[in-house]
């Protein structure tokens, strides 16, 4: 179980940061935490109830994202009800405007797309929901006032994957970038993170950058039209793991497997792919430091009363590392963990 592991941070050095800077900081600040501390200093005494949403559950990020909030929650002594987004703006908005209808004691949210899900999250707000950010901005934070906005640094990581990818193939080639969603604030950074690295390099051509939605059918469909319009693609980048290995069986389909595959989020499926040689990098977007992290940050805000930008803080960057055969095993074991 992960709280019998040991913490990167020793108890005594964490216990002596909470008291210093508040719990939920302490907590949140590190790379990884013990649970079984966390549950010591933040297990709320009277049952919570958090209302949860992401993008899609059929993403294996979403999915492990919400294994990782039920088991939090369960440590802390929270019930969460999620909400699922199904990969759809106008479905997840439906079932926010339902969130927003009920009585929650914390509620955390990763919207599909920025401006999607402003107007029942400001009513949750207005009603003293604290509500958690996660991943992508509900909207600008100078616009609504959530509680705190647990996210990576987007265009590091797809900056980080690309010039793995770039390295690879000497600095020379035919590229093609995968995207998300448009709207999502995390598809955004990926992308202004891979055009930063492809425009320092000239003899890198730039074959394609549609998006297809997080959605492996579309992507899919896109790469059957990629591999016979073009006799050559030296490397890919995908802005999540799941399109990067749909993408993947198209190519091992089309005999085109010499394809150098990078991909976002460095799941379990695409761990595995690294290790064996399918893909040649990822890099970890922290679903379950996000996801519990949300947990611990609304248990803070309601059972100790700390405060959006004082003991719970206003932003927390989660950052992953790139994940190679040289530490797949490795960031596999964290994963299993729960810790990163």
């Amino acid at each position: 179980m992960p709280g019998t592991e040991k913490s990167i941070a020793t108890r005594r050095e964490l216990l002596q940061a909470a008291a210093t800077a508040g719990t939920a900081a302490a907590l949140l600040g590190g790379l990884s935490v013990n649970p079984a501390l966390a549950a010591e200093m933040g297990r709320s005494e009277k049952p919570l109830k958090a209302a949860f949403s992401n993008a899609g559950l059929q993403a294996t990020w979403c999915a492990q994202g919400k294994q990782a909030a039920e088991w939090w929650g369960k440590l802390l002594n929270v019930e969460v009800t999620w909400f699922d987004g199904q990969l759809d703006a106008v479905k997840q908005r439906a079932a926010i405007d339902n969130m927003a209808s009920q009585k929650w004691d914390f509620a955390a949210i990763q919207a599909f797309g920025i401006g999607t899900l402003t107007q029942p999250v400001q009513k949750m707000i207005d009603a003293g929901t604290p509500v958690i950010d996660m991943d992508t901005l509900i909207a600008p934070l100078d616009q609504i006032n959530v509680h705190s906005f647990l996210a990576p640094d987007n265009e590091f990581m797809g900056a980080s994957v690309t010039q793995a990818l770039v390295n690879a193939i000497d600095g020379k080639g035919k590229v093609i970038m995968t995207q998300g969603a448009l709207g999502h604030t995390g598809a955004q950074g990926r992308a202004k993170g891979f055009n930063a690295v492809v425009k320092q390099y000239p003899n890198i051509e730039v074959l394609d950058t549609q998006p297809a939605d997080w959605d492996v059918s579309k992507t899919a469909r896109l790469w059957e039209t990629y591999l016979t319009k073009y006799p050559q693609i030296d490397a890919a980048f995908f802005h999540n793991d799941d399109m990067a290995l749909a993408a993947y069986n198209i190519m091992k389909a089309h005999n085109r497997t010499s394809i150098l595959i990078g991909g976002v989020d460095a799941m379990p499926p695409a761990i595995q792919a690294v290790s064996e040689g399918r893909m040649f990098a990822t890099v970890r977007n922290p679903s379950c430091r996000i996801h519990g992290g949300a947990i611990v940050a609304g248990v803070a805000a309601v059972t100790a009363g700390e405060k959006s930008g004082k003991g719970i803080p206003k932003s927390v960057v989660t950052d992953g590392p790139v994940v190679t055969k040289a530490n797949a095993a490795g960031m596999q074991w964290m994963e299993d963990h729960f810790l990163i």
